[in-house]
């Protein structure tokens, strides 16, 4: 066999073994550090109820069902239904996805097999150390997949590839329609870069048929599911009308500029973080619309382009969105990925020592911003978690959360013993989870404003199971005084005020707990 092709054989089994390594380090590092009433209790939930044969958004509020029949496979699987069961479904998908991304990036590079193993060793850290938080790691796998979906197109844009990445922009709205728009957004863009050096519409025409028919048997699932699940449809359609009710996606924070940060406040290193966030925000708009003129301005040049630098291009724009709806590091991990896997597509291209340079660069500042942000770091090196049972695994947790998990646990035992039912509201999904009880309400992230007559049809699902004791942690979320329970929800906090009985409470303030009228001191 040829060298060059025996290299480029070896590629996928380099990228492969790469990534199960540094996700096999991460899970063995932080699988059981760590653990998230909310966020995380929102994806543990939902797949607990999956495998009590609910269905996502009809029976309780959810993602798009993809990842809950995913995890609920896979735990099957493993014969663990508790949340290292999740976690590790998790990381299956983190696998996939980390070694997709480093086979793209592999690619690209054709030097000696030492100088492209250390190049590839800085892009494995990289994106691993990004890969955060653990619960959207199928947020940020699907960017990856569609980045690879793209560059598969552009390398060679046959109609069999158009109906391929079609159907990856299909699939991944089964995860998450977001990520079927953005993946829409970035194959208009490719398309569009196509067509511009092509000489003839009629392939792109014939090709952009193909790409929706693609799109439609990768979305087939959901698909399906909404003409065969009884009363999914209209659940799913109401979950799409209250996203335009809302007009927005998620709840917007300010974006953390550079030259916002506050450089008195704290030490020089936090400074530095700050700063860096901000730069890499600035980057992702920067990488977007910038590198598309110039791909575009490169094909009209009919200059030869890297598929993967092309389709990350057109792909960050969109994921941008992502990253600022709620501009905080954790969604900017989850939108950054494309442009991370663009940035050392551009390094392979140039000479050994700029090439080794900036990857070392790119590794050290991201290393710097998002390692303090891990579970493992907080919990190990930090030194601030002790150690709580969760569904039979011993969990590190930091002090706050283990006193919620003992609070709960405190309270069932007394006011809803032998399986009862009890509402923790509006932060808590992850309550129910822990103690594998149904939620009386729909529900179970109440962030948003609600209608008044969906209150009251919340309402009767509270009474009619007849909760043993109420949480609600009216908490101005973000520091705003109209996201407290109490002003987005008021009439299901009337009705708890009204019917439940005050329990003085030692712990922090917005922490308010009820139990059932009548109920034994």
């Amino acid at each position: 066999m040829h060298e060059s092709t025996r290299a480029s054989a070896l590629k996928p089994i380099a990228a492969m073994l790469l990534s199960c390594l540094a996700v096999s380090f991460l899970f063995v590092w932080q699988g059981n550090a760590g653990f998230n009433l909310w966020d995380e209790g929102f994806l543990w939930y939902g797949v607990q109820r999956v495998q009590n044969n609910e269905v996502p958004i009809r029976d309780f509020m959810a993602y798009d069902p993809g990842r809950y029949y995913w995890s609920a496979a896979l735990m099957s699987m493993f014969g663990d239904n508790g949340i290292m069961g999740v976690r590790a479904s998790v990381a299956v998908v983190q696998a996939l996805g980390l070694s997709i991304g480093l086979l793209l990036i592999a690619r690209t590079t054709e030097r000696r097999a030492s100088l492209e193993l250390l190049f590839l060793v800085l892009a494995t850290v990289t994106l691993a150390i990004w890969m955060f938080p653990r619960h959207k790691l199928f947020d940020i796998s699907i960017s990856i997949f569609l980045t690879a979906a793209l560059a598969y197109l552009v390398r060679k844009p046959t109609p069999w590839r158009y109906l391929v990445a079609g159907v990856a922009v299909g699939l991944s709205a089964v995860f998450g329609r977001n990520h079927g728009v953005y993946g829409v957004v970035g194959s208009l863009g490719v398309m569009v870069w196509l067509l511009v050096g092509s000489g003839t519409y009629t392939n792109s025409v014939r090709g952009a048929l193909l790409w929706v028919g693609g799109v439609t048997i990768g979305f087939l699932p959901t698909i399906l599911m909404l003409l065969l699940v009884p009363g999914f449809a209209p659940a799913f359609c109401e979950s799409i009308r209250f996203l335009f009710q809302q007009n927005a996606t998620n709840l917007p924070l300010a974006i953390p500029w550079p030259w916002t940060a506050n450089i008195s406040g704290g030490s020089a290193g936090e400074s530095a973080r700050s700063i860096l966030v901000g730069l890499f925000f600035i980057a992702l708009l920067a990488f977007g619309w910038l590198g598309a003129f110039w791909v575009l301005s490169q094909r009209f040049k009919r200059k030869p382009m890297q598929p993967a630098l092309v389709s990350s291009v057109f792909l960050t724009i969109p994921y941008a969105h992502y990253a600022f709806s709620r501009a905080d590091i954790g969604h900017l991990a989850q939108g950054v990925f494309p442009m991370l896997i663009g940035s050392f597509v551009l390094f392979s291209t140039l000479n050994d020592k700029l090439k080794l340079t900036l990857s070392t660069v790119l590794c050290g500042i991201s290393l710097w911003i998002m390692a303090p942000q891990h579970p493992g770091w907080q919990c190990i090196v930090g030194g601030r978690c002790v150690k709580v049972e969760i569904s039979g695994n011993e969990l590190m947790m930091d002090k706050a959360t283990a006193d919620d998990v003992e609070l709960l646990r405190h309270l069932a035992r007394e006011y809803a013993p032998d399986g009862k039912s009890f509402v923790a509201t509006p932060f808590w999904p992850g309550a129910y989870a822990v103690l594998n009880s149904k939620s009386p309400m729909w529900e179970i992230y109440a962030l948003f404003p609600r209608q008044e007559q969906y209150e009251r049809d919340e309402i009767k699902r509270i009474s009619a199971t007849s909760p043993g004791f109420v949480v609600v942690l009216d908490l101005p979320l973000d520091g705003r005084e109209e996201l407290r329970f109490r002003n987005t929800h008021p009439v299901t906090y009337k009705y708890i005020v009204d019917n439940y009985e005050r329990i003085p409470s030692t712990t922090l303030p917005g922490y308010e707990i009820y139990r059932a009228k009548g109920a034994s001191r």
